[in-house]
């Protein structure tokens, strides 16, 4: 019998929040990162995974569009996108029904869709003169950012917030909240 369940987390950036569940998980009677999968070579989340001491691999678009992508994920339960751009290609939504967590840096489904990531979310939470902002944290489907939800956390927006102080405090949501409503909802598919 299998004694763990695997995650692979995919990332595009910088790694933060992926480098924020490896240490939640580290220690985890029943879940662990097993790799970190990047669609950039020069990707700061490599330089976060060979500090960790977790597997990390660059894979192009011609790649992750090909079906026989899959053979990498074979051992892998879990796929947790954490900063991940491109679109889930459907014989990996299909192949991980309700296995694909996103977080996503605004309260969906305001704000969401193609393009919709970091500074370009605050800004145009911002110059809509929202009074809160916060994360969504949901399941992957066919398109971008509309799975069913699993979590929101909220923060307010002052007048003086810019993107980048609203950067901070969504960061903040994200490192809060983000490893734990994983192991939640895992646990609650695991009974």
């Amino acid at each position: 019998m299998k004694n763990k369940i695997n995650l692979a987390i995919l990332a595009s950036g910088s790694g933060s929040n992926a480098e924020n569940i490896v240490q939640y998980f580290e220690q985890h009677e029943i879940i662990q990162v097993k790799e970190i999968l990047s669609n950039k070579k020069d990707a700061f989340v490599h330089e976060r995974a060979k500090k960790l001491n977790i597997p990390s691999y660059t894979f192009s678009k011609e790649e992750f569009q090909d079906t026989s992508f899959i053979k990498r994920l074979a051992d892998i339960d879990y796929i947790v996108l954490a900063g991940f751009l491109w679109l889930i290609p459907k014989y990996l939504v299909s192949a991980f029904q309700n296995r694909i967590i996103n977080i996503h840096p605004a309260l969906l489904p305001k704000y969401g869709g193609k393009g919709m990531y970091g500074d370009r979310v605050h800004k145009s939470v911002i110059d809509a003169r929202e009074r809160k902002s916060g994360i969504t944290i949901h399941l992957v489907d066919e398109k971008y950012d509309e799975g069913a939800h699993l979590f929101q956390a909220e923060c307010l927006i002052s007048d003086q917030d810019t993107p980048q102080t609203l950067a901070q405090k969504i960061h903040k949501l994200e490192y809060e909240h983000f490893p734990q409503v994983i192991e939640k909802y895992i646990r609650s598919r695991a009974k």
